[in-house]
Protein backbone atom coordinates (compact mmCIF):
# COMPACT_ATOMS: atom_id res chain seq x y z
CA UNK A 1 0.00 0.00 0.00
CA UNK A 2 1.04 3.39 -0.88
CA UNK A 3 2.50 5.92 1.82
CA UNK A 4 2.54 9.36 0.87
CA UNK A 5 4.86 12.20 2.51
CA UNK A 6 4.89 15.89 1.74
CA UNK A 7 7.94 17.06 -0.22
CA UNK A 8 10.72 17.17 1.71
CA UNK A 9 11.65 21.08 -0.02
CA UNK A 10 8.92 22.51 2.19
CA UNK A 11 10.43 24.77 4.89
CA UNK A 12 7.67 26.00 6.48
CA UNK A 13 6.36 22.75 7.85
CA UNK A 14 7.85 20.42 9.90
CA UNK A 15 7.17 17.63 12.67
CA UNK A 16 9.78 17.49 15.17
CA UNK A 17 8.82 14.73 17.09
CA UNK A 18 6.01 12.92 18.14
CA UNK A 19 4.81 9.97 20.78
CA UNK A 20 3.13 9.49 23.86
CA UNK A 21 -0.47 11.07 22.20
CA UNK A 22 0.73 14.19 21.14
CA UNK A 23 2.89 15.88 17.96
CA UNK A 24 5.48 18.88 18.14
CA UNK A 25 5.32 20.57 15.05
CA UNK A 26 6.53 23.64 13.24
CA UNK A 27 3.87 26.11 11.26
CA UNK A 28 6.42 28.49 9.98
CA UNK A 29 8.09 30.48 13.26
CA UNK A 30 6.10 28.79 15.68
CA UNK A 31 5.97 25.16 17.19
CA UNK A 32 2.98 23.68 18.25
CA UNK A 33 2.12 20.96 21.03
CA UNK A 34 -1.15 19.05 20.70
CA UNK A 35 -2.58 15.41 20.82
CA UNK A 36 -2.22 13.20 18.44
CA UNK A 37 -3.88 9.58 19.04
CA UNK A 38 -1.93 7.65 16.74
CA UNK A 39 1.13 8.53 18.25
CA UNK A 40 1.20 5.52 20.52
CA UNK A 41 4.95 5.45 21.14
CA UNK A 42 7.48 7.03 23.21
CA UNK A 43 8.47 11.03 22.04
CA UNK A 44 12.65 10.64 21.14
CA UNK A 45 13.34 14.29 22.73
CA UNK A 46 13.22 14.54 26.38
CA UNK A 47 10.43 16.40 27.88
CA UNK A 48 12.56 19.88 29.01
CA UNK A 49 13.36 19.99 24.78
CA UNK A 50 9.22 20.14 24.16
CA UNK A 51 8.65 22.57 26.77
CA UNK A 52 11.89 25.03 25.64
CA UNK A 53 10.79 24.37 21.68
CA UNK A 54 7.27 24.58 22.47
CA UNK A 55 5.57 28.68 21.79
CA UNK A 56 1.72 26.88 22.24
CA UNK A 57 0.27 23.76 23.63
CA UNK A 58 -3.16 22.71 23.31
CA UNK A 59 -5.00 21.88 26.63
CA UNK A 60 -7.92 18.54 26.12
CA UNK A 61 -11.52 20.16 27.38
CA UNK A 62 -13.97 18.38 29.03
CA UNK A 63 -15.46 17.53 25.56
CA UNK A 64 -12.49 15.78 24.81
CA UNK A 65 -12.98 12.22 23.06
CA UNK A 66 -16.57 12.50 22.81
CA UNK A 67 -17.99 11.87 19.64
CA UNK A 68 -18.35 15.67 17.88
CA UNK A 69 -15.99 17.09 20.56
CA UNK A 70 -13.40 15.08 20.55
CA UNK A 71 -10.84 17.63 19.70
CA UNK A 72 -12.33 20.46 21.82
CA UNK A 73 -9.99 22.39 24.56
CA UNK A 74 -7.91 25.75 24.26
CA UNK A 75 -4.01 26.41 23.62
CA UNK A 76 -1.94 27.44 26.17
CA UNK A 77 1.00 30.09 25.51
CA UNK A 78 4.00 29.25 26.46
CA UNK A 79 6.00 32.05 24.34
CA UNK A 80 4.83 35.21 22.60
CA UNK A 81 3.63 34.52 19.47
CA UNK A 82 0.84 36.00 17.33
CA UNK A 83 -3.12 34.69 17.30
CA UNK A 84 -2.74 34.28 13.92
CA UNK A 85 -0.24 33.88 10.86
CA UNK A 86 0.70 32.87 7.83
CA UNK A 87 2.82 30.12 6.28
CA UNK A 88 3.06 29.36 2.08
CA UNK A 89 3.29 26.10 -0.05
CA UNK A 90 4.53 25.80 -3.89
CA UNK A 91 3.85 23.28 -5.55
CA UNK A 92 6.50 20.63 -6.77
CA UNK A 93 8.68 21.20 -9.36
CA UNK A 94 7.88 19.37 -13.07
CA UNK A 95 9.61 16.30 -12.57
CA UNK A 96 11.26 15.95 -16.29
CA UNK A 97 11.73 19.58 -17.07
CA UNK A 98 12.46 20.97 -13.24
CA UNK A 99 10.24 23.51 -14.08
CA UNK A 100 8.55 25.29 -11.47
CA UNK A 101 5.05 25.28 -10.37
CA UNK A 102 2.32 27.32 -11.06
CA UNK A 103 0.96 26.18 -7.43
CA UNK A 104 1.58 28.70 -4.78
CA UNK A 105 -0.76 28.54 -1.56
CA UNK A 106 -0.51 31.51 0.74
CA UNK A 107 -2.34 30.12 4.65
CA UNK A 108 -3.84 31.83 7.03
CA UNK A 109 -3.68 30.02 10.21
CA UNK A 110 -4.80 30.69 13.95
CA UNK A 111 -5.54 29.00 17.15
CA UNK A 112 -8.99 27.17 17.29
CA UNK A 113 -10.74 25.57 19.86
CA UNK A 114 -10.71 22.29 17.86
CA UNK A 115 -6.86 22.19 18.40
CA UNK A 116 -7.20 22.58 14.52
CA UNK A 117 -4.96 26.05 12.82
CA UNK A 118 -6.69 26.05 9.49
CA UNK A 119 -4.67 23.87 7.37
CA UNK A 120 -4.14 20.04 7.62
CA UNK A 121 -0.24 19.78 5.98
CA UNK A 122 -0.27 15.66 5.30
CA UNK A 123 -2.79 16.90 2.69
CA UNK A 124 -0.15 18.36 0.40
CA UNK A 125 0.22 15.01 -1.81
CA UNK A 126 -3.63 15.38 -2.39
CA UNK A 127 -2.98 19.19 -3.32
CA UNK A 128 -0.13 18.22 -6.02
CA UNK A 129 -3.10 15.63 -7.16
CA UNK A 130 -5.45 17.94 -7.50
CA UNK A 131 -3.14 20.43 -9.21
CA UNK A 132 -2.24 18.13 -11.56
CA UNK A 133 -5.34 15.98 -12.57
CA UNK A 134 -6.57 19.98 -12.94
CA UNK A 135 -4.71 21.32 -15.50
CA UNK A 136 -4.50 17.62 -17.39
CA UNK A 137 -8.28 18.64 -17.62
CA UNK A 138 -7.39 22.60 -18.49
CA UNK A 139 -5.59 21.53 -21.43
CA UNK A 140 -8.17 18.37 -22.77
CA UNK A 141 -11.23 21.76 -22.36
CA UNK A 142 -8.91 23.87 -23.72
CA UNK A 143 -7.97 21.86 -27.34
CA UNK A 144 -11.33 21.11 -27.28
CA UNK A 145 -13.35 24.45 -27.49
CA UNK A 146 -15.07 23.69 -24.14
CA UNK A 147 -14.99 26.33 -21.06
CA UNK A 148 -12.89 25.35 -17.96
CA UNK A 149 -13.60 22.11 -16.12
CA UNK A 150 -15.85 22.85 -12.95
CA UNK A 151 -14.22 21.45 -9.63
CA UNK A 152 -16.65 20.81 -6.24
CA UNK A 153 -14.82 20.60 -3.09
CA UNK A 154 -17.67 19.44 -0.47
CA UNK A 155 -16.21 19.87 3.68
CA UNK A 156 -14.25 22.24 1.95
CA UNK A 157 -12.71 23.47 5.53
CA UNK A 158 -10.40 27.03 4.75
CA UNK A 159 -9.91 25.60 1.11
CA UNK A 160 -6.37 24.55 0.53
CA UNK A 161 -7.69 21.83 -2.15
CA UNK A 162 -9.93 24.26 -3.52
CA UNK A 163 -6.99 26.80 -4.29
CA UNK A 164 -4.87 24.09 -6.04
CA UNK A 165 -7.99 23.70 -8.53
CA UNK A 166 -8.28 27.53 -8.69
CA UNK A 167 -4.17 27.46 -9.41
CA UNK A 168 -4.67 24.98 -12.03
CA UNK A 169 -7.31 26.83 -13.79
CA UNK A 170 -10.44 25.60 -13.05
CA UNK A 171 -13.53 27.25 -12.05
CA UNK A 172 -14.35 26.15 -8.35
CA UNK A 173 -17.09 25.93 -6.21
CA UNK A 174 -16.10 25.63 -2.52
CA UNK A 175 -18.55 24.29 -0.21
CA UNK A 176 -18.80 24.07 3.98
CA UNK A 177 -21.46 24.17 6.77
CA UNK A 178 -20.05 26.69 8.50
CA UNK A 179 -19.82 30.44 7.43
CA UNK A 180 -16.33 31.60 9.95
CA UNK A 181 -14.54 28.82 8.10
CA UNK A 182 -15.72 29.80 4.42
CA UNK A 183 -14.70 33.54 5.08
CA UNK A 184 -11.75 32.10 6.05
CA UNK A 185 -11.17 30.44 2.73
CA UNK A 186 -12.01 33.54 0.84
CA UNK A 187 -9.03 35.21 2.71
CA UNK A 188 -6.60 32.11 2.06
CA UNK A 189 -7.71 33.03 -1.82
CA UNK A 190 -7.08 36.39 -1.75
CA UNK A 191 -3.96 35.99 0.27
CA UNK A 192 -3.00 33.47 -2.58
CA UNK A 193 -3.67 36.44 -5.35
CA UNK A 194 -6.80 34.07 -6.61
CA UNK A 195 -10.53 35.33 -7.24
CA UNK A 196 -13.59 33.61 -8.64
CA UNK A 197 -14.35 31.13 -6.29
CA UNK A 198 -17.79 30.10 -5.68
CA UNK A 199 -18.49 30.09 -1.77
CA UNK A 200 -21.72 27.96 -0.89
CA UNK A 201 -22.24 27.56 2.71
CA UNK A 202 -24.66 24.09 3.01
CA UNK A 203 -24.80 20.68 4.38
CA UNK A 204 -23.02 19.10 1.32
CA UNK A 205 -25.22 15.81 1.34
CA UNK A 206 -27.85 17.84 0.60
CA UNK A 207 -26.00 20.01 -1.87
CA UNK A 208 -24.81 16.91 -3.34
CA UNK A 209 -28.59 15.36 -3.63
CA UNK A 210 -29.92 18.64 -5.38
CA UNK A 211 -27.54 18.86 -7.84
CA UNK A 212 -28.08 14.89 -9.29
CA UNK A 213 -31.89 15.89 -9.39
CA UNK A 214 -31.12 19.60 -11.38
CA UNK A 215 -28.72 16.98 -13.68
CA UNK A 216 -25.44 19.29 -12.45
CA UNK A 217 -22.18 17.64 -13.27
CA UNK A 218 -18.30 18.68 -12.38
CA UNK A 219 -15.20 17.67 -13.58
CA UNK A 220 -13.43 17.00 -10.15
CA UNK A 221 -15.06 16.26 -6.71
CA UNK A 222 -12.96 16.70 -3.33
CA UNK A 223 -14.36 15.19 -0.59
CA UNK A 224 -12.77 15.75 2.78
CA UNK A 225 -15.52 14.42 5.22
CA UNK A 226 -15.36 14.57 9.20
CA UNK A 227 -16.31 11.67 11.00
CA UNK A 228 -18.94 13.90 12.58
CA UNK A 229 -20.25 17.54 12.14
CA UNK A 230 -23.24 19.91 11.56
CA UNK A 231 -24.63 21.57 8.73
CA UNK A 232 -25.82 24.90 8.77
CA UNK A 233 -29.33 24.26 9.87
CA UNK A 234 -28.38 21.24 12.28
CA UNK A 235 -28.42 18.46 10.21
CA UNK A 236 -26.59 15.65 11.52
CA UNK A 237 -23.34 14.29 9.76
CA UNK A 238 -22.24 10.86 10.68
CA UNK A 239 -19.42 9.26 8.47
CA UNK A 240 -20.03 5.51 9.31
CA UNK A 241 -24.43 5.87 7.75
CA UNK A 242 -23.83 8.52 5.65
CA UNK A 243 -20.79 8.11 3.28
CA UNK A 244 -21.97 5.68 1.29
CA UNK A 245 -25.23 7.50 0.12
CA UNK A 246 -23.01 10.66 -0.62
CA UNK A 247 -20.50 8.51 -2.75
CA UNK A 248 -23.45 7.81 -4.42
CA UNK A 249 -25.00 11.02 -5.21
CA UNK A 250 -21.30 12.26 -6.22
CA UNK A 251 -20.50 9.48 -8.58
CA UNK A 252 -24.07 11.04 -10.16
CA UNK A 253 -22.67 14.17 -10.61
CA UNK A 254 -18.68 13.61 -11.72
CA UNK A 255 -19.06 13.79 -15.47
CA UNK A 256 -18.60 10.59 -17.08
CA UNK A 257 -14.89 11.02 -18.97
CA UNK A 258 -12.23 13.20 -17.65
CA UNK A 259 -12.84 13.31 -14.28
CA UNK A 260 -11.93 13.06 -10.90
CA UNK A 261 -12.97 12.29 -7.29
CA UNK A 262 -10.18 12.44 -4.17
CA UNK A 263 -11.64 11.35 -1.11
CA UNK A 264 -9.98 11.96 2.42
CA UNK A 265 -10.47 10.41 5.41
CA UNK A 266 -8.90 11.05 8.96
CA UNK A 267 -11.24 8.26 11.30
CA UNK A 268 -9.03 6.01 12.82
CA UNK A 269 -11.33 3.12 12.08
CA UNK A 270 -10.82 3.44 8.02
CA UNK A 271 -8.63 1.55 6.17
CA UNK A 272 -7.17 2.28 2.72
CA UNK A 273 -8.58 -1.06 1.49
CA UNK A 274 -12.24 -0.04 3.00
CA UNK A 275 -11.90 3.08 1.57
CA UNK A 276 -11.26 1.60 -1.83
CA UNK A 277 -14.43 -0.87 -1.46
CA UNK A 278 -17.05 2.11 -0.30
CA UNK A 279 -16.20 3.98 -3.43
CA UNK A 280 -15.97 1.04 -5.40
CA UNK A 281 -19.55 0.00 -4.72
CA UNK A 282 -20.80 3.59 -4.88
CA UNK A 283 -19.52 4.44 -8.49
CA UNK A 284 -20.32 0.55 -9.53
CA UNK A 285 -17.25 0.20 -11.94
CA UNK A 286 -18.14 3.62 -13.32
CA UNK A 287 -14.12 4.62 -13.56
CA UNK A 288 -10.67 4.04 -15.27
CA UNK A 289 -8.40 3.95 -11.97
CA UNK A 290 -8.94 4.34 -8.61
CA UNK A 291 -5.51 4.10 -6.36
CA UNK A 292 -5.78 4.00 -2.12
CA UNK A 293 -2.78 4.80 0.26
CA UNK A 294 -1.85 6.82 3.22
CA UNK A 295 -1.13 10.07 4.06
CA UNK A 296 1.70 10.27 6.37
CA UNK A 297 4.85 12.52 7.86
CA UNK A 298 8.22 11.41 9.36
CA UNK A 299 9.02 13.28 12.27
CA UNK A 300 13.06 14.49 12.26
CA UNK A 301 14.11 11.21 14.22
CA UNK A 302 12.49 9.07 11.25
CA UNK A 303 9.11 7.82 12.64
CA UNK A 304 6.71 7.85 10.83
CA UNK A 305 3.39 8.95 11.77
CA UNK A 306 0.25 7.68 9.25
CA UNK A 307 -2.61 10.53 9.75
CA UNK A 308 -5.28 10.02 7.35
CA UNK A 309 -5.90 7.29 3.65
CA UNK A 310 -6.88 8.90 0.89
CA UNK A 311 -8.97 7.38 -2.74
CA UNK A 312 -8.74 8.89 -6.04
CA UNK A 313 -10.43 7.68 -9.28
CA UNK A 314 -10.54 8.74 -12.58
CA UNK A 315 -12.51 8.54 -14.96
Amino acid sequence: MPIEFPASYWKDYELLDSGNGEKLERFGKYVLRRPEPKALWMPSMPEADWKRLSHVVFKPGAGFGKAGKEDSGTWEKSKRMEDQWGIVYNGEPDPETHAASDLHLSLRLGLTSFKHVGVFPEQAPNWEFIYRETSRLVRIHKANGLPAPKVLNLFAYTGAASLAAKCAGADVTHLDSVRQVVTWARENMERSGLDGIRWVVEDALKFAKREAKRGNKYDGIILDPPAYGHGPDGEKWKLDELLFGLLQNVSAILSERDAFMVLNLYSNGYSAALGETVVREAFRGAFKEMTSGELAFTDSFGKVLPLSIYVRLKR
